[in-house]
């Protein structure tokens, strides 16, 4: 994940809490690794589950098709639902082919750059 996002053109890299990285493009975040929360746990032991990650999504509609598989490792919580967001764990990426995880970086990437910046990546990768 760290290698996809970082490849992105224009990427910042900032200490989010925990000093935990967010990648942002243009001073919007579109990756950020999450501190354990109340609202993302193990469904058997309770336990706050440490790895989350939010990778940004353009719209409702992206969204829901990363979340309509039950077997894919994308998830959500109450707390995202209305968020242009999917969250996965970290324990879980390897279950995600390369190509699908950098597809879903570069959408992230794509759902927060600047117009003029989406045109210019989007052109230079038909």
């Amino acid at each position: 994940m760290h290698d996809l996002a970082v490849t992105m053109p224009h990427v910042t890299v900032v200490d989010g809490t925990k000093e935990n990285p967010v990648y942002q493009v243009g001073g919007k975040s579109f990756v950020f690794f999450r501190n354990p929360r109340p609202d993302a746990t193990d469904p058997h032991t309770g336990e706050q589950y440490s790895d989350v990650i939010v990778i940004w999504v353009a719209s409702k509609a992206d969204k829901q098709s990363l979340l309509q598989d039950d077997d894919s490792p994308f998830f959500t919580t109450p707390h995202f639902d209305r968020h242009p967001s999917v969250l996965v764990r970290a324990s879980r990426i390897g279950e995600l082919s390369r190509e699908e995880l950098a597809e879903v970086v570069q959408d992230a990437w794509l759902a927060r750059a600047s117009a003029r910046r989406r045109a210019t990546w989007l052109a230079e990768h038909p």
